[in-house]
């Protein structure tokens, strides 16, 4: 539903979602391309990047181009078969992301802590693997979220109050059935999710132990230029995770809903490449010679 009866302010509000879209569009898709072309990035690190760079590439792409055109056409409808799209997709690249994640912070513990056997342990085939891996494994998590809450006729109304099928306004119009079998998947989830967490935070405990033992300081900077980013991602990841989660299911259109949902869509997307190319600076590098070269 929208937050505003007045055209002028859909048509403006489809108009500023396009350039945050595009924003995102364009910052993502120059991560992607200044690693695959630069061939000093072709190490396990940036390939878990342009990894996460295709993964919020894709799920920004998933709820925010139909708010566009909703917005701009007037139509505030979606079918039953869109809306399991979005719900099977946004999970996806939500849970692949929170993988990734672990991933790439076990990378930089190896870099960091065990420098001398980095490249026996991360080698190209277990970079293929760990990203196969969190492939798989978010595309079984998500489809085993999706069957469950679409396996039965919703009970309530066919309104849902936000921008895109949000996993809460799904089980708020759901049968009292699907309600229970959907808590008890997510409280599965959870556990995983403590684990997951609790592999990252010890990860970078780690990391930043090593650091700060560090009696170089050129040694100290390097490490904190290449962790820091992550770092970064990952607290803004986990905090819009937890809105996402504990934020209140709003039985009613307003504007306060409509900024959550999209500081959990579209804040992630958005920051993440800027974070990418202005605290790493071997991308910061590598795109300065791109746009020189053309």
């Amino acid at each position: 539903m929208d937050i505003s009866s007045s055209r002028d302010l859909q048509v403006l509000q489809g108009l500023l979602f396009l350039v945050i879209y595009l924003g995102a569009l364009t910052g993502n898709l120059l991560t992607i391309a200044v690693i695959v072309t630069n061939p000093r990035l072709h190490s396990p690190m940036y390939f878990f990047i342009g990894n996460l760079s295709l993964i919020d590439l894709c799920s920004i792409s998933i709820t925010v181009p139909k708010l566009i055109v909703n917005s701009l056409m007037g139509n505030k409808s979606i079918s039953l078969t869109a809306c399991a799209a979005q719900i099977f997709l946004f999970i996806f690249f939500g849970s692949t992301d929170f993988f990734f994640l672990v991933v790439m912070s076990y990378d930089r513990y190896v870099a960091i802590c065990h420098p001398l056997h980095y490249g026996l342990i991360i080698t190209p085939r277990m970079c293929t693997q760990a990203a196969g891996g969190s492939w798989a494994s978010g595309l079984v998590y998500s489809a085993i979220h999706t069957s469950t809450m679409f396996r039965l006729p919703f009970t309530g109304s066919n309104v849902i109050h936000q921008y895109f099928c949000d996993i809460p306004q799904i089980l708020r119009i759901a049968s009292s059935d699907v309600q229970y079998s959907e808590f008890v998947v997510l409280a599965i989830s959870v556990c995983i999710s403590i684990i997951g967490s609790a592999l990252l935070f010890l990860s970078y405990i780690n990391i930043f132990s090593m650091v700060l033992s560090m009696h170089s300081l050129e040694a100290r900077n390097k490490a904190l230029s290449t962790c820091t980013p992550q770092l970064a991602i990952l607290l803004i990841f986990t905090t819009s995770g937890i809105i996402a989660a504990l934020g209140p299911i709003a039985d009613k259109a307003s504007l306060s809903n409509l900024l959550t949902g999209m500081f959990y869509t579209m804040v992630p997307p958005i920051i993440n490449p800027l974070i990418y190319s202005l605290r790493n600076r071997e991308i910061n590098t590598a795109l300065g010679r791109m746009f020189n070269r053309h």
